[in-house]
């Protein structure tokens, strides 16, 4: 059986069952977790959903060493002494097969633990016992009342740690400096790659070739062609590093770039973790040579999901949310991955019986992806010394000949030939960049998918013929939001929205404010401003002037803008006219819609009260105006 093979998926309710024995090595630290860990593991059981048959939710990895019939721990030893805790505190049946190797009063409370729980006020002082150990009894009673054990139970039948022992005669010491250095533990990106790597055991050259793409498409800093070595993307991307990756993976050809002896493969966990493949530190320069570097919208965890949705759509013609969650859950990757092969097809055959084909197929799609993810979706770009970043939309050029070849960046491309519109590509960025902080987590960004599944469809059919149509698909996909979420409610409904009205409204209109006044507004750029605000607030301070009440119509879209969340607190509960001249500053950057109510509050006795009685329903019609328009709602 390979080491792949042995990776296994264990019910945290069965860890601790009497058939396997662990033991934390002295060279480890002691259980040290103290409130932010504890809390984080237990609302990351919470929010499983207990009611989803199947559901199979991986809450990490646990790296052992099988010895005498004792696992020895080498990895994930808090996490696993804190689920030891856990259990027992919820009184599940857990048997005594946890324990420290020489360290006496970690192990006695570990043995005792059903002693100190019945008599916890008694023992938490006890020198006999480890202070952090009775501390994580305490932290884990705090964030787990007991009114809410009952359901917290329940789902622990569907959360999994992936046990995965390290190869025979592996330099355990060596392996655990290199762990404790990093500081980190196995993610369910290296339990995946390992997984899928482990399809492709019994071909060192495919193995090679992903492992060598999947590294240089994990590291999501940057532009992907950059985390090859210059012959390799000379093969992968052309003599100008911007030729698109060739689709196919049976022909053969990705065999071929990988350079003789540049990658050698070692079936080992400890190469798996291993995050060290760097080719240069420098992303290279802008057209006038000033040095800049890039950062990813999202992490490859959730990159990772994303293509996989593509994946679906591309290669299994497939509606990806019927194998793959709608939310871009990073905590379910193992999951997703696995529903596709159990579920999938791939060229008429079942991916469970062709397993090696659909990881290496994957793969391709993964660096076909991120090369369209550089150069279609906006980053954040920061040149020379600059610490706060602008959003850019970029592609990859280089200069010189040979080996004096080097990197430079430009603005994307988005027009064909004969197109004269050359704004369009500020105006794609701009879209970009009003979805990107009108959906913040993660989770939700599934304009991602969409816009990658545009972008590759049919072998780029889109980028060949009607590249110019990339704006439009964009905002489509922003109207279609604004629609639903908020043009299509009733008049009732949008009355009452108020600080629950979605951010992608405010933003698509500031979008369009911009997009019509471009030389006024030419230096606006959108913001996380996160926090929905009352022009005339809700309470006004200490009745200072009258309050408007919510049925008078205080919650109405023309009497809302977005703000920073750090101007929140103080900006609320001031009028109109102390907002203006107390936030002068802060107006002046601020979102154009804001900047519109505050040129509306009139340098004039009573300004508040007449925003209030006249120029909000006003100024909110008019706004209303450019949305509908917009949507094609007129």
């Amino acid at each position: 059986m390979s080491n792949y093979e042995k990776i296994e998926p264990i019910c945290i309710c069965n860890l601790f069952d009497g058939t396997s024995k662990y033991e934390i090595p002295l060279y480890q630290r002691a259980y040290a977790w103290e409130d932010d860990q504890i809390r984080d593991l237990i609302e990351d059981i919470d929010d499983v959903d207990e009611n989803q048959d199947g559901l199979r939710y991986c809450l990490g990895s646990l790296i052992v060493s099988e010895k005498d019939s004792i696992y020895e721990v080498i990895d994930g030893q808090q996490r696993l002494t804190t689920l030891y805790l856990l259990l027992n505190i919820l009184q599940m049946p857990v048997s005594k097969t946890l324990s420290f190797a020489n360290r006496d009063k970690s192990s006695k409370a570990l043995l005792e633990i059903d002693l100190i729980l019945n008599d916890f006020k008694k023992l938490c002082d006890d020198s006999c016992y480890q202070n952090e150990i009775l501390n994580g009894i305490k932290l884990i009673n705090k964030y787990l009342p007991c009114e809410k054990r009952e359901s917290f139970i329940k789902k622990l039948s569907h959360v999994y740690v992936y046990r995965i022992p390290v190869p025979k005669h592996t330099d355990l010491n060596h392996y655990f400096e290199i762990m404790n250095t990093r500081g980190e533990q196995l993610e369910q990106t290296d339990v995946l790659k390992a997984r899928l790597m482990g399809y492709l055991s019994n071909d060192e050259k495919r193995c090679a070739v992903f492992a060598k793409i999947w590294d240089a498409c994990s590291d999501m800093t940057g532009y992907v062609q950059m985390h090859f070595t210059p012959k390799e993307r000379n093969r992968l991307f052309g003599g100008g590093w911007d030729d698109r990756p060739n689709p196919s993976y049976k022909k053969g050809g990705y065999k071929s770039f990988v350079e003789d002896g540049e990658y050698v493969h070692e079936k080992t966990i400890k190469d798996i973790v291993k995050d060290d493949f760097r080719i240069e530190k420098n992303d290279g320069s802008l057209e006038d040579d000033k040095n800049v570097r890039f950062e990813s919208v999202i992490e490859f965890k959730h990159f990772l999901l994303h293509v996989l949705k593509v994946y679906v759509a591309t290669y299994m013609y497939d509606d990806p949310d019927n194998l793959v969650a709608r939310l871009i859950d990073d905590k379910k990757l193992i999951e997703n991955f696995e529903n596709v092969e159990q579920k999938g097809y791939l060229e008429r055959r079942k991916i469970s019986t062709n397993k090696s084909d659909f990881a290496f197929s994957f793969v391709i799609c993964l660096l076909r992806c991120r090369f369209l993810f550089d150069k279609y979706i906006i980053k954040r770009e920061f040149v020379d010394e600059d610490k706060i970043g602008a959003w850019s939309l970029r592609e990859l050029k280089v200069s010189g000949q040979q080996s004096k070849k080097k990197p430079y960046y430009v603005n994307t491309w988005i027009q064909k030939k004969h197109d004269r519109d050359k704004d369009r590509s500020r105006r794609c960025l701009m879209l970009q960049a009003a979805l990107r902080v009108s959906y913040t987590s993660p989770k939700i960004m599934h304009w991602i998918t969409d816009l990658l599944i545009w972008l590759i469809q049919d072998d780029y059919t889109n980028i060949d013929s009607c590249l110019n149509e990339y704006e439009t698909y964009i905002e489509s996909l922003i109207q279609s939001a604004v629609k639903s979420d908020f043009l299509e409610k009733s008049d009732e409904e949008k009355f009452n929205m108020g600080l629950k009205t979605p951010h992608i409204v405010f933003n698509y209109l500031d979008y369009q404010i911009w997009k019509n006044n471009r030389r006024k507004f030419d230096k606006f750029v959108f913001e996380f401003r996160n926090s929905v605000e009352h022009w005339y607030p809700q309470n006004p301070s200490k009745g200072t002037f009258p309050k408007w009440k919510h049925e008078d119509g205080v919650d109405q879209f023309g009497n809302l803008c977005l703000v920073p969340s750090n101007i929140n607190s103080s900006f609320s509960n001031l009028d109109p006219e102390a907002k203006k001249k107390t936030f002068k500053e802060e107006v002046a950057k601020g979102s154009l819609k804001l900047r519109e109510m505050a040129k509306l509050t009139e340098d004039a006795e009573n300004a508040s009260l007449k925003w209030k009685n006249e120029a909000c329903a006003k100024h909110g019609a008019k706004m209303m105006k450019i949305l509908e328009h917009a949507c094609g709602c007129c």
